[in-house]
Formats: C-alpha cells, structure tokens, sequence
C-alpha cells in the first residue's frame, strides 16, 4: 500500500468536486489509479470516462498512463492546456 496525494485541476476537479485527496492504494500504474478512482464513484467515472482528454503528471513531471506509481508521492490529473 502507497500513500499519495491526488490533485484534480480545471473540469476534471469541477466534475470530481474537491481539488485534492490522500489516497491508500496498491495501484501499480496511472492507469490503475485511475480505474480504482473510477470504481468508486459516478463522479469519478465520468470525470475519467474519456482518458484521451486527459494528462497525468507524477511529481510534477508529465507521464504517461502506463507509467510505473512506485516511489510516486504526488499525481496530477488535468486535461490538455492550450497556448496563447
């Protein structure tokens, strides 16, 4: 079990409704996470119904869904941004 902190930012924190969370978790991926918080609520689910439109981040570093959570602290969830 990992213990880590979750932040949500623009639709994806409107659609969940709190802007960070502590989570437990045996989640090994992003991807795992994500269907873990997914399985909790509708809230959750529809938040992440669509993972094309949404980027992660593992300690403020850009990653990929199928990147590895071990040694993570921080995940960040957030849709594309656009420039300018």
């Amino acid at each position: 079990m990992k213990q880590l902190e979750v932040l949500y930012f623009a639709w994806v924190r409107e659609r969940i409704g709190i802007p960070k969370e502590q989570i437990t978790t045996d989640a090994a991926t992003v991807s795992d996470l994500i269907a873990e918080l997914s399985a909790r609520e509708e809230r959750y689910a529809l938040a992440f119904q669509d993972m094309a439109v949404v980027k992660v981040a593992i300690d403020q570093t850009l990653s990929t869904l199928d990147a590895p959570l071990e040694g993570a602290r921080e995940i960040a969830i957030f849709p594309p941004m656009t420039g300018g």
